[in-house]
């Protein structure tokens, strides 16, 4: 008879050890699914701040890029300006080169090309004599802005 009883008791055992098991494992995939649940929140908190610091990045860079295009900007407009005004000056120093010329008795009925870069005078064309020639560089020369004269007229014979 003790192997009887020693049976139901066994049966009993099993399935409560069996019961105990499913129990266990439940629990367990209970705590999982938690556990899950928080790293995912964790995952999108961290993703999130991952895309804002990202977000941050790209704006500072963006500010940065902004920046450094006003600054050149600034600068070219300065170079833009100053070339603009270099070349008025110029304008200004042929015009008032070929005033004088033109105020010259000897001077004033040839044609004198007169070319400036940079306030430098370059004169082009004939003169009647040395002297007139030499006079065309003084007035050029006497002119606010030149810094050089470059005289390449020649001198025509009277015929």
């Amino acid at each position: 008879m003790k192997a009887r009883n020693f049976r139901p008791l066994t049966l009993a055992t099993a399935i409560a050890a069996v019961l105990a098991a499913t129990t266990l494992a439940a629990c367990d995939r209970g705590q999982q699914a938690e556990r899950s649940a928080d790293q995912q929140e964790r995952t999108a908190g961290q993703k999130l701040d991952s895309a804002m610091s990202k977000a941050q990045d790209k704006l500072e860079s963006a500010k940065n890029d902004m920046a450094q295009g006003a600054t050149d900007a600034k600068r070219d407009i300065k170079e833009m300006a100053t070339d603009a005004k270099d070349k008025v000056n110029d304008a200004t120093i042929t015009a008032s080169v070929n005033a004088k010329l033109a105020g010259d008795k000897e001077l004033s009925a040839l044609r004198i090309n007169v070319d400036t870069i940079d306030g430098r005078v370059a004169l082009h064309g004939s003169a009647p004599s040395a002297e007139a020639r030499d006079r065309a560089t003084q007035l050029a020369s006497a002119v606010d802005g030149v810094k050089s004269v470059e005289n390449q007229l020649v001198i025509s014979s009277k015929s």
